[in-house]
């Protein structure tokens, strides 16, 4: 049983079906292939000034204050001049420049209804993350962030980039108030792995900027733990240089659970099928490289898992370790062979000091304290699962106690188990995301920052039944699945 946690045993190893697993990583390869670029750069300074003022009319007042209108009136100041001298001094867009673009492709394609259903729910996912680590009932005792307290919006497109994002401390340059999140536009269709990788973006990058002194907090505490011990001390430069992805990684798996880990594998098993190369986890780690190698993020992601409070953590930990080793060739990171029981020790020791170090930035509170997987997020995930093959009707009770991340690992478990088709779970996972973003006040005529907060305070509670939860469980959580 998880601490303090009511809820049975909700995934005996038997359960835990990857047999889907290669047709998952197939599905990443097609959508990698998939070089649709989404929505023209809107290049045309009063063209653009133009769109933005009626797309503005239909975003929510919260996305109005804090975006749109602080986005338009930056281009206002910088004029048609400063707006062209932007895009000539970036011209691969990747810089000032992309970033621009994007926060006007973030505003208009929710404006213009670019691929309504599935932008929907994917603003739902982000939103969702992003209110989990900031409603007021998870952060007791911990002050907002000092950066960003109001969710990314997001967009389609780069798709030579893969999902990214632009943090709170890029997007105020542009007077913006939210990050923004992109995908490419194949994965509004299919990819669903993706989906699975949003919580890196979102519940890490996106917080990890928002914090001033968490990354580095993070990073000093990362090198001492592997210091510590002379098996991994060589290591501690290479994961210390690379906090902001690591840490994402862990922040992902705390939020959304074992089907973030699993998902990570697969997820860049596709994409280096998709990019030339076989569909297995890359050894070799440049020095250059932001990112750790993939083969140690798999470990990362185990015994990130392993951390997690839920009954069966150990038994998806160790299906993500097997799964990585499958693909251990010959370790290399910066140039230096590793083996394996090392990589091994030292992606334990980083998770370990990533999620349970006191950090000042939160209050001397740890990021595992704040968010975390247990039995009641398993719970409702598993029961889920069986809503994500079949057509009907919505269950009454969806406003009650489940969550986006939630349908999202639901939608990852069962599209990696046997006999699953993918179509139909990513249709049916974007459908219900979408139910759900429709009843989101944040998307709503108020000016609601965090969703998370509306919550009923009683003193007295009556008979009277509270609305049914999923079968199977205990009483669903009355707000967020954190409590």
């Amino acid at each position: 049983m998880g601490k303090g946690d009511p809820y049975p045993q909700v995934c005996p190893v038997s359960q835990i079906d990857l047999a889907n697993l290669p047709a998952c990583i197939e599905d990443v390869r097609q959508a990698g292939l998939d070089s649709d670029p989404g929505p023209a750069d809107p290049l045309n300074y009063h063209q653009l000034l133009g769109r933005l003022t009626t797309a503005l009319a239909k975003l929510p007042p919260l996305y109005r204050q804090t975006v749109g209108e602080p986005y338009r009136q930056e281009l206002i100041n910088l004029g048609e001049q400063g707006f062209n001298q932007v895009l000539i001094q970036d011209p691969p867009r990747e810089r000032a420049a992309g970033l621009m673009l994007d926060i006007a492709h973030a505003i208009l394609q929710n404006g213009e209804d670019f691929e309504a259903r599935a932008t929907d729910g994917y603003q739902e996912v982000i939103s969702d993350l992003y209110d989990g680590f900031l409603s007021a009932e998870d952060r007791v005792g911990v002050l907002p962030p000092d950066l960003g307290v109001v969710a990314p919006l997001v967009k389609w497109g780069r798709p030579d980039f893969g999902p990214y994002t632009w943090p709170i401390d890029a997007t105020r340059i542009f007077g913006c108030g939210a990050a923004v999140v992109s995908l490419p536009p194949a994965n509004a269709r299919r990819g669903l792995l993706a989906w699975a990788a949003l919580g890196h973006e979102t519940a890490g990058h996106d917080i990890l900027h928002a914090d001033i002194g968490l990354q580095g907090q993070l990073t000093s505490a990362v090198r001492q733990a592997l210091l510590a011990d002379q098996t991994t001390a060589g290591l501690a430069a290479y994961w210390a240089d690379r906090i902001d992805e690591t840490a994402s990684d862990v922040l992902g798996i705390l939020n959304m659970g074992p089907a973030a880990g699993i998902g990570l594998i697969g997820y860049f098993r596709g994409l280096n099928a998709a990019f030339g190369g076989a569909a297995t986890l890359r050894n070799e780690g440049p020095s250059g490289d932001p990112h750790p190698a993939d083969i140690v993020r798999g470990y990362l992601a185990a015994e990130t898992v392993r951390l997690l409070e839920f009954d069966d953590a150990d038994d998806w930990a160790q299906a993500i370790e097997d799964e990585t080793d499958k693909d251990v060739t010959g370790i290399r990171l910066a140039g230096v062979a590793v083996t394996k029981e090392k990589a091994k020790a030292s992606a334990r020791v980083v998770a370990e000091a990533i999620a349970q170090t006191p950090l000042s930035p939160l209050e001397q509170h740890t990021l595992a304290s704040i968010q975390t997987w247990r039995n009641t997020d398993e719970a409702v995930a598993q029961q889920l699962k069986g809503l994500m093959s079949v057509a009907g009707p919505l269950p009454g009770d969806l406003a009650e106690g489940i969550f986006a991340a939630h349908l999202v690992a639901a939608a990852t478990i069962a599209a990696l188990s046997a006999t699953a088709n993918l179509a139909v779970i990513f249709g049916r996972m974007t459908d219900l995301l979408k139910v759900m973003h429709d009843k989101n006040p944040s998307w709503g005529p108020l000016f609601v920052r965090n969703p998370g907060n509306i919550a009923m305070h009683r003193t007295y509670v009556t008979g009277r039944a509270d609305p049914a939860p999923l079968a199977g469980t205990a009483a669903a959580p009355k707000r967020r699945r954190h409590q």
